[in-house]
């Protein structure tokens, strides 16, 4: 049995032909799905369902992303799709979710899907849902969901690691939420210098001590420095994060140093992206390390106090 096609009615509605397959999808339930009366052509002679045809009418794509969003998870359902008796529609990874009974009315899901409404999810070419953040582009439905997951402009996560933030956004959303609700500096130029000082340099917790946004080439770069165990021996770290994708953080490149009693400890990379976590980062050791004995030689004063004066500079690597 071939699919039904789909085009575009008059005045914008999106209207959907779908063959609508033996049983597990009656008139009932599909109406109950789509939210709109439909018809159904019925052979009596032969078999109910049969071939039948459903033509619905939708007023915009903005339904079709209702009518296919998971009353539990809200996201996208993909095939299997389940429905209960009365045609409520569920996603197959909710269902131990809701103990096998239908959110919406209660009755026992048990395993019956709704194969007209994966027939619609099948011919559906809808834009990304990232479009009002600047994705131009259009896939299959069943091809749109793993585009998302890595669309370029998808929400970016709050590169703040003093704590669990839970804010996304765009770059210049995430800068403004960083001065403002992290009491972040931000500093103009490419390049810096920073003098860190702790008391007791004993004192070593898991915990990020300092957070610094660049902004550079019309860019934003966050420059961290921070105290945790390596192992059993506490060190300390800094590292250069770029505020965009992995791509366009191949086109620059940063510098650290430290030093002191005339001795120098200098690291020099890429910025990696803020897709990738403050975590995944430090885990990696992809940066300036600098073990606490060498760190307090470097400070001087008897050892009895950190004193670390970071250095450094950011460039735009030729041919970029």
């Amino acid at each position: 049995m071939k699919g039904g096609a789909s085009a575009m009615a008059p005045g914008g509605s999106s209207v959907l032909t779908v063959l609508v397959p033996e049983s597990d999808c009656g008139d009932d339930g599909l109406s109950e799905a789509l939210g709109v009366s439909i018809s159904l052509d019925v052979d009596s002679a032969t078999k109910p369902w049969s071939a039948s045809l459903a033509n619905v009418a939708l007023p915009s794509l903005a339904g079709l992303n209702d009518l296919l969003e998971c009353p539990v998870c809200t996201n996208s359902m993909r095939p299997p799709i389940l429905q209960c008796p009365n045609g409520h529609t569920i996603c197959s990874s909710c269902k131990h979710r809701v103990e096998n009974h239908c959110p919406t009315c209660r009755q026992e899901l048990g395993n019956i899907r709704c194969l007209a409404l994966e027939k619609v999810a099948e011919q559906l070419q809808l834009p990304c849902k990232y479009q009002s953040m600047g994705c131009a582009e259009i896939h299959p439905y069943k091809n749109k969901l793993k585009h998302e997951e890595l669309c370029r402009f998808r929400p970016y996560n709050c590169p703040y690691a003093g704590s669990e933030c839970l804010i996304t956004g765009d770059v210049p959303f995430l800068v403004s939420h960083l001065i403002n609700d992290h009491k972040v500096d931000l500093h103009e130029g490419c390049t810096f210098n920073h003098r860190y000082v702790k008391p007791n340099p004993y004192e070593v917790e898991n915990a990020t001590w300092m957070l610094t946004v660049f902004k550079c080439f019309g860019q934003h770069f966050c420059l961290h420095f921070e105290a945790f165990l390596l192992g059993m021996a506490p060190v300390y770290m800094a590292f250069l994060r770029f505020m965009g994708e992995e791509s366009e953080a191949h086109g620059f490149g940063y510098s650290l140093e430290v030093g002191g009693g005339g001795r120098k400890l200098t690291w020099q990379g890429t910025p990696r992206s803020i897709r990738d976590s403050h975590r995944k980062v430090r885990d990696s050791f992809d940066g300036l390390i600098i073990h606490r004995n060498m760190a307090l030689f470097f400070s001087g004063g008897g050892r009895q106090e950190l004193k670390l004066r970071v250095t450094g500079r950011i460039w735009r690597e030729q041919g970029q």
